[in-house]
């Protein structure tokens, strides 16, 4: 990589500029310029796309997305310490990298990028559940083509679990309904300094032009969310508050209501929402 940009090595780059990954930031920076490399090849073909990068830290999967021919990349990075670094990088790919000093949560994002827009990033720990959520409800489709984001590997494996595993919950429906989430790399904790304590893997999310099945997204969110809330009830139970007849609204979605809300997939949920909503 250096022999592309003209920059240093990560450690090198980290030593000088006095960084250290902070926890309360959820920070574990991924040094290895051949794995940032990799992970922006497996966001796709980059050409002619704007990206949105959350979390750049001392900008090694930003080297990597620009060295693989994004268009532009909007990195938001809330620590103050990490942007002398990004602005050596900046000034390696001139007027391909804007840095903003933000919170990701309190960015518009979309009004700063140019269609087709994709978002990869090594989402610090803390926040990667919650913009995940985001743009997956946003309205649909959504600004962007694609996501290839980190999470912890237990994260990952609950975006694409199946019904009947204990990882089968809201965020798999919520993915799955949308996207078509796959884990594409999993990584050790020694591949990051300082080491987390588990694994991470990356998931590359290719979003669908409409819902997987129709269905009301308040309602479907509000359905999901009181049966995984009382999961080990059955829906009988955990759903009785939707209406005053709740087992016969639940055979009519072809659910039987002694099911528990595991067992059910993603069609039987929108099948549910589809019948409250009618």
């Amino acid at each position: 990589m250096a022999s592309i940009d003209g920059l240093p090595p990560l450690r090198e780059v980290i030593r000088a500029h006095g960084l250290s990954a902070k926890k309360q930031l959820g920070q574990n920076f991924l040094l290895d310029l051949n794995l940032t490399a990799k992970i922006a090849r497996l966001a796709g073909d980059l050409a002619g796309s704007d990206v949105l990068e959350v979390g750049p830290g001392p900008g090694g999967l930003t080297r990597g997305l620009l060295a693989e021919g994004a268009r532009r990349v909007l990195a938001i990075e809330k620590d103050a310490r990490c942007l002398p670094a990004l602005a050596e990088v900046a000034a390696a790919w001139p007027g391909r990298l804007e840095v903003l000093n933000a919170d990701a949560l309190d960015v518009d994002v979309a009004a700063r990028l140019t269609p087709p827009i994709r978002i990869v990033a090594n989402l610090p720990y803390n926040v990667g559940t919650e913009l995940l959520t985001r743009w997956l409800s946003s309205d649909w489709p959504p600004f962007w083509e694609s996501l290839t984001l980190m999470f912890q590997k237990e994260v990952a494996e609950r975006i694409v679990a199946k019904p009947g595993s204990k990882a089968y919950g809201r965020l798999a429906l919520l993915a799955q309904w949308r996207t078509d989430p796959k884990i594409v790399l999993t990584l050790p904790p020694e591949a990051f300094t300082p080491p987390p304590s588990i694994h991470s893997a990356v998931v590359h999310f290719t979003r669908l032009e409409a819902p997987r099945h129709p269905a009301d997204p308040k309602v479907l969110a509000r359905v999901t969310a009181m049966a995984f809330n009382q999961r080990r009830k059955m829906l009988r139970s955990s759903l009785k508050g939707l209406v005053p007849d709740i087992e016969t609204v639940l055979r009519e979605a072809g659910i039987e209501p002694t099911q528990r809300a595991e067992e059910i997939p993603l069609e039987g949920f929108c099948a549910l929402a589809r019948r409250l909503a009618g």
